[in-house]
């Protein structure tokens, strides 16, 4: 009998073992894109030297942890951010301080954590958070050209101006813009011209489509197939919402699933990739 129990509970477990492990293929496969070939690192591939990220929010680097951490760790690249507000319009969660301080927190939550992944340079502008594509356009192209200038990146990584990653309008509006400062920077004159590439980071279309609602499908219907896949550093992701306390429970009340299960599952990052030299703005 007790032979006879020990198979049973080894039969249940193998049945166990077997539902967990589907559940987990199930929804790993929902952050797996068929386009991007893996590599070690988007930059080094690319064979970049030195980065700038342009960016709307504080916290939007998180979409972004492995390829700056490993253009930094591995490629020894120069790596520098523009964070174009200062978050002053979220919701906090959980609530961490004054409503009327959140600006002056979620700033120094961004400059934490691009400390946080080796980040050389970062600055953070006081356009109105929520209010990108109401500012003068000029004026941030021309602010989005004199970082390029004194940065001289040879990759730029960005919003994709149709989709924005998330579908935020100021993402969209800052894609936009940094393509038009690119590309104003190539019609000049001077020794630096502009980067080679454009890198821009695309959100796993089918983990968007399940989770997103209409956000999501708008999202996915307007962003390209990625070409890259890389490590997204999952323990950077962790450490990086730590340090975004304000907006620590950002990503569960977004898309359901705890931190902790939608890195498991989510473990990497998407890029699809702009070459400057063969395809040049317009």
């Amino acid at each position: 009998m007790r032979k006879r129990g020990l198979i049973t509970l080894g039969v249940i477990v193998g049945v166990l073992a077997l539902i967990v492990g589907g559940l987990y293929w199930a929804g790993r496969s929902l952050f797996y894109e068929p386009t991007a070939r893996g590599v070690d690192s988007v930059i080094g591939e690319l064979g970049g030297t030195r980065v700038l990220g342009v960016f709307a929010h504080p916290d939007d680097e998180q979409t972004v942890n492995g390829l700056f951490w490993r253009a930094k760790d591995r490629d020894g690249a120069y790596t520098a951010m523009i964070t174009a507000t200062r978050g002053e319009a979220g919701e906090q969660s959980p609530t961490v301080g004054r409503q009327e301080d959140l600006g002056d927190i979620r700033k120094a939550e961004a400059l934490k954590n691009s400390f946080n992944l080796g980040v050389d340079r970062h600055v953070v502008w006081d356009y109105p958070d929520g209010g990108v594509p109401q500012a003068d356009a000029d004026e941030i192209v021309e602010r989005i050209v004199a970082e390029l200038k004194l940065v001289r990146p040879d990759v730029v990584v960005a919003f994709w101006p149709e989709s924005g990653a998330t579908g935020h309008k100021d993402h969209m509006k800052m894609g936009e813009l940094t393509e038009r400062a690119i590309a104003e920077l190539a019609d000049g004159e001077g020794t630096y011209t502009g980067p080679a590439y454009i890198v821009y980071t695309i959100s796993p279309s089918k983990a968007l489509e399940a989770f997103g609602g209409e956000v999501g499908a708008f999202v996915v219907e307007n962003q390209p197939d990625p070409e890259y896949a890389m490590s997204a550093e999952v323990g950077k992701k962790h450490e990086g919402w730590t340090i975004h306390a304000s907006q620590a429970n950002y990503m569960q009340e977004s898309y359901i699933l705890p931190n902790w299960l939608t890195y498991l599952l989510w473990d990497e990052e998407f890029y699809h990739v702009r070459d400057l030299r063969s395809d040049p703005l317009p």
